[in-house]
């Protein structure tokens, strides 16, 4: 039944996906207001979308009451890397250090963002040191 660790979500998914992540948990309801705010949902459609991503495995489902609420059942870190690995196989050759140039040089970055950076980089030298 589960195909979330062999499959990746589309656009529409990661909405919701990312609202759940926000949230916790949500009622169909509670996502279809939200996804509303951006874009022009129909409350059916959010409500077969959730009901897709239940049966492929990204969501879970609690059916215990009246209303069913629904969690993210994969996490947004484990989600990340798969889509960041296949767009670094795919897009820049399997290159991190290109993707990386590529958002630096096309991105503002504010000072704490690059201090980051810096500290990020100083740190995988300091392990790679060792």
């Amino acid at each position: 039944m589960s195909t979330a660790k062999n499959s990746k979500p589309t656009e529409s998914e990661l909405e919701i996906l990312g609202i759940l992540w926000e949230k916790g948990a949500a009622t169909v309801r509670d996502v279809h207001d939200e996804l509303s705010k951006s874009k022009d949902a129909g409350y059916t459609t959010t409500l077969k979308l959730m009901q897709i991503m239940h049966e492929k495995g990204y969501l879970n489902r609690d059916a215990s009451s009246k209303t069913h609420v629904y969690t993210a059942a994969i996490s947004q870190e484990s989600t990340q890397q798969q889509l960041l690995n296949k767009m670094i196989d795919t897009v820049f050759n399997g290159s991190a250090s290109q993707l990386v140039m590529q958002a630096l040089g096309h991105h503002t970055s504010s000072k704490e963002e690059l201090d980051k950076i810096r500290q990020y980089l100083n740190d995988i030298e300091d392990q790679q040191k060792r």
